[in-house]
């Protein structure tokens, strides 16, 4: 990572989300001020002998809205949330990709497992019928990079076309990656995210026989609570969310309504083990160290954080530890303000970093701080401000927002409110 300011500013001039909350920016976004939650039973599968039934699933989502009926089955559900999510966000921006500049248009937009669905599907299609029985559009439908794929045909983005993989740090490492593309002059544009939709018996089931779910299925509103003493896993949940990345001269030139700008970008890596954080944080104090780094800021610049915070025991405990650390007495004295906005949305696994980037924007947008819900009793060992249970009006000026994955891998972003 370099330091200090970068040559080429890169601003955020639209964003598409969809979640458990709602199926639009402002929908989701009016959702979070309220403290709604978007966790619910499971509808996408039959839940009997499971451990976990609850999870946020995008409700009643029509992807005849974005996609031609005769599409429909050639996609994985995570490349309908993609081209539902980057739908939005183009049409936010206002950007029309001309063939003049088809070629400085690029788009990376990540999924930590891509069609579980359609995988789940075309084997059950394998065992019933032979091999016969699977569709031609498996390998298409299933891919990590297809989401990517789609939305470049769609939007005729020439440029640079990438998807990352890295579990729940996925689409907070696809859009830091595609700032430095644009920094680096590779491209003006990024279409920048990421999408998931593993709310599936194989997805569903293989946390929960990890124990890392919460089974608090006769409340499922109250299930994901992080930093509360009572917590027992995260919840799952399904969506996308998509970022319009423009090099500011681009977007001045044609008078795009700019949202904010992304001002750092960090990355680092536990190397502590296949799930668990490293010891005390270390790797997410790192990663937010080196974020803070890239933007040239100092600790005590940072307004709030929104965090990873996903509701696991362990999991709240070394971020809050990373937290304290990287920001000393700025945190403890509580003039950081820290959220999770994952008590709402549920965990969107590879599509958490981009929903929660576009979350901090609208934070810092609004002046508003989405609140973290289900804190009825705060871990005596999570001591920060955690805006518990009602949003909050703050002046914010510089917002940061943490990703963490299995594997140890870690990305945090840095946002600026825009003003003109």
């Amino acid at each position: 990572m370099s330091s200090g300011r970068p040559n080429r500013r890169v601003v955020v001039t639209g964003m598409g989300l969809i979640c458990g909350v709602g199926h639009t920016t402002p929908e989701v976004w009016e959702n979070l001020k309220a403290g709604k939650s978007g966790v619910a039973a499971i509808t996408h599968f039959d839940t009997t002998n499971f451990a976990c039934t609850i999870a946020a699933e995008v409700k009643n989502f029509d992807p005849l809205k974005f996609i031609e009926k005769k599409e429909i089955k050639k996609m994985g559900r995570f490349i309908h949330l993609a081209l539902a999510a980057s739908d939005e966000a183009m049409k936010m921006c206002g950007l029309e990709v001309t063939p003049e500049i088809s070629e400085r248009v690029g788009v990376h937009i990540g999924s930590g497992i891509g069609g579980f669905d359609v995988i789940e599907r075309e084997h059950n299609n394998l065992l019933q019928g032979g091999p016969r029985k699977i569709s031609p559009f498996f390998i298409p439908a299933s891919i990590v990079n297809l989401a990517a794929g789609h939305v470049s045909i769609r939007y005729n983005a020439k440029g640079p076309n990438e998807a990352t993989c890295t579990a729940c740090t996925t689409s907070a490492h696809a859009i830091g990656d595609a700032y430095k593309i644009i920094e680096r002059d590779d491209a003006d544009v990024m279409i920048a995210g990421g999408t998931e939709a593993a709310i599936t018996p194989m997805g569903v089931g293989g946390f929960a026989a990890m124990r890392a779910l919460s089974t608090r299925n006769d409340a499922p509103e109250k299930a994901s609570r992080p930093w509360d003493k009572d917590r027992d896993g995260f919840v799952i949940g399904e969506g996308a969310g998509i970022l319009i990345l423009e090099e500011l001269e681009h977007a001045k030139a044609r008078g795009a309504n700019i949202l904010a700008e992304i001002i750092g970008y960090g990355m680092s890596a536990d190397a502590f083990h296949i799930t668990q954080p490293a010891e005390d944080g270390e790797g997410g104090f790192r990663v937010m160290m080196n974020a803070i780094k890239d933007a040239g800021i100092k600790p005590e610049d940072v307004d709030y954080v929104n965090a990873h915070g996903t509701s696991t025991p362990i999991g709240d405990v070394l971020e809050t530890k990373a937290i304290k650390r990287a920001f000393g007495e700025h945190a403890t004295s509580k003039k950081l303000h820290v959220s999770s906005t994952k008590s709402m949305t549920g965990h969107l696994l590879g599509g958490a970093g981009g929903l929660e980037a576009g979350i901090t924007i609208m934070a810092l947008c609004d002046q508003i701080i989405p609140p973290t819900i289900n804190i009825e009793n705060l871990d005596p060992d999570c001591d920060l401000d955690y805006v518990p249970n009602t949003a909050r009006q703050a002046k914010l000026d510089i917002a940061l927002s943490n990703s963490f994955g299995f594997g140890g891998t870690n990305g945090s972003l840095i946002f600026r409110r825009w003003t003109k």
